[in-house]
């Protein structure tokens, strides 16, 4: 059974065990990042960690749109508080508080699979570079719109270079370059771009089939197993994975694995939540 998961106003959450499906919700301003929404995705994923039931989050935005970046309204807030100095910068705590949850869903064991429409912007833009899978309309419209703002992308840079490379990520930043579904499948952004909204949830469909073929623990290790890359020592790293693998072997994914291609059938995790459908 899914656990109960935190009271949200921002966003819409709906449990299909063994995904749950979290849109964000303030379509009067395209679903612009707000400090609540920050919040609330943040509490979200730190429940999602202790609920073994729920293996993929599917992200997506209300009204056709998935997300326009930050809330002005949260910017002219903080602008009217006293300023402060370093970490005490009301600004510095509302764009750190973003870097956070960005952080945090990229290192999720869950696996988070981002349907991208309409605006996908600043904010909605990094969260598409840290979804597992993207998949995108061809009309979405991409930008980094921050330096033709007089800011920067701060928290979300770092993010599109592991995304697509430091090249891309500069002709993208700094020139404020708007983009559709097609260019972001060439650039890597997305893996997916459909033509219709019925193409669009067909992949969409597809990659939840996937999702359920493949083991719960086995998939969170390796998650975390390729964010290790390029950040340890190869040798290191390798050693643990051998012993990450003999104890994937000797559990019991590993043998309910093992006996389910023996016998010609689908894994126990495969039909998981099938009676709630």
């Amino acid at each position: 059974m899914t656990k109960a998961l935190p009271q949200c106003e921002t966003l819409a959450l709906e449990a299909r065990t063994p995904v749950l499906y979290v849109t964000l919700n303030r379509p009067e301003s395209r679903n612009a990042m707000s400090l609540q929404m920050v919040a609330e995705l943040s509490a979200l994923f730190t429940a999602l960690e202790e609920d073994e039931s729920i293996r993929a989050v599917v992200l997506r935005g209300a009204g056709g749109h998935f997300c326009a970046g930050g809330d002005i309204k949260d910017m002219a807030g903080a602008r009217g508080k006293p300023a402060g100095t370093g970490k005490d910068d009301p600004f510095y705590q509302l764009n750190r508080a973003f870097g956070h949850m960005i952080e945090q869903l990229n290192r999720s064991s869950k696996v988070v699979i981002a349907v991208l429409e309409g605006a996908v912007m600043g904010g909605g833009f990094g969260l598409a570079c840290v979804s597992d899978l993207a998949i995108a309309r061809d009309n979405a419209r991409f930008a980094l719109p921050e330096t033709g703002l007089g800011v920067i992308p701060a928290q979300i840079a770092p993010f599109v270079v592991e995304r697509i490379g430091l090249t891309q990520a500069r002709r993208i930043a700094l020139f404020g370059m708007k983009f559709d579904g097609h260019e972001a499948a060439r650039l890597g952004v997305v893996h997916q771009v459909c033509d219709d909204e019925a193409s669009l949830e067909a992949a969409l469909e597809a990659a939840i089939a996937q999702v359920r073929l493949c083991a719960p623990h086995a998939t969170a290790v390796t998650k975390t197993l390729l964010h290790r890359v390029g950040h340890e020592p190869m040798g290191s790293l390798l050693d643990d994975a051998a012993a990450q693998f003999a104890n994937a072997i000797r559990s019991k994914e590993g043998a309910e694995g093992t006996m389910a291609f023996m016998q010609k059938r689908p894994p126990a995790w495969a039909t998981v939540g099938d009676a709630q459908e």
